[in-house]
Formats: C-alpha cells, sequence, structure tokens
C-alpha cells in the first residue's frame, strides 16, 4: 500500500529526475515554470507539497506527463489527440461545430480549428486584436468568407487568408461544408 510519505517521495524523485535529464538547473525550471527557485528546491528535497496548478506548471516546463508523474514517464514523442477528445467550443456560430486542434499552450498566438458547417451555417466573429488575420482552407463544400468590405467564395482546396481585426464571418454556399481555419496573432 502507497502511504503519503511514499507518494509524495517518488513526486519529488520524479521531478528531480525529469531536471536532471533535461539537462536543468532550479534556476532554468524557475523562468520555464514561473515556480520560484525555492519552491522547486523544496518540491525535490520533499519539503513541500506543490497545489495542482504548481505541479501543472512544473510537468509543462519539464515535459512530463502530468497523469504519469508517479511513474516518471515523460512526455511522448508524438502526442495524440483522438477525435472524440478534441475539445469542441459550443456556442457559437449558427450550424457549425468548432473543434479546437492546437495545444492551449498556443491560444492567442497560433490557434487551429476543424469547422463543420451544416446547410445554412455560418460563424460570425467580432474583430479579433489588432493585426489578427486568418487563414481558412476549405476541406467540402463551398463557403463566403467577408472580412470589414472584401468578400470572396471559396470551393474545395481554396485557401483564404484575411484581417481578422475587423467584423468577419464565414457562410455556406448550397450545402453542408467543411474547413481547417488557423488564427494567428488573436
Amino acid at each position: 500500500m502507497n502511504t503519503r510519505a511514499d507518494i509524495h517521495d517518488r513526486l519529488a524523485a520524479s521531478l528531480k529526475e525529469a531536471r536532471k535529464s533535461k539537462g536543468l538547473s532550479l534556476d532554468a525550471v524557475a523562468k520555464l515554470s514561473g515556480v520560484s527557485r525555492s519552491m522547486v528546491s523544496q518540491i525535490e528535497r520533499g519539503e513541500s507539497s506543490p497545489t495542482v496548478a504548481t505541479l501543472w506548471n512544473l510537468t509543462q516546463a519539464l515535459q512530463v506527463d502530468f497523469a504519469g508523474l508517479l511513474e516518471g514517464r515523460t512526455t511522448p514523442g508524438i502526442e495524440v489527440i483522438r477525435a472524440e477528445a478534441a475539445p469542441v467550443i459550443a456556442g457559437r456560430g449558427q450550424g457549425v461545430r468548432i473543434r479546437i486542434l492546437s495545444p492551449a499552450e498556443a491560444a492567442g498566438e497560433h490557434e487551429v480549428y476543424d469547422l463543420r458547417f451544416d446547410a445554412g451555417g455560418q460563424l460570425v466573429s467580432d474583430p479579433h486584436g489588432p493585426g489578427c488575420r486568418e487563414h481558412l482552407t476549405v476541406l467540402e463544400g463551398a463557403v463566403t468568407v467577408v472580412s470589414g468590405d472584401d468578400v470572396q467564395g471559396l470551393g474545395v482546396g481554396d485557401t483564404a487568408r484575411y484581417f481578422a481585426d475587423r467584423p468577419h464571418r464565414i457562410e455556406t454556399v448550397g450545402g453542408m461544408a467543411r474547413a481547417i481555419l488557423i488564427v494567428q496573432n488573436s
């Protein structure tokens, strides 16, 4: 049976091993994770029990699988998010399903979405931050893209790049459609 002390000791050892295997100093881990150097040191020595938020920051900085931390597993070279596990944004647009394909840490910088539109579906967006651009590639069906006063029709295989720091929208033409949307610097 694992006691709390056993788990605490394994956690401390796993974090220290992950740090050393990456060749990182305590200072480097502190900078990467946003956790103070003294706290990282205390955790590694088993003198402090980290919060879940602190553990999450450390595992991200050390590229250690949060769930496998006690077993000392590192993040695999190929991260796979199964189709049914990809997060979905609800309540946006009409007749559109938005699956998030990019990692959470990319939010605001480089976001990737899988858009599936029903016939008559549309995604209407308020302006994003200054300089934000979107890149839309149609995989199935046809859509119209509107950015400010500019309007373009797109078919299968077409890509539109447009400013998204003004009102913009994507709407289907004729039937169902599917597209990949990349948002930069939102």
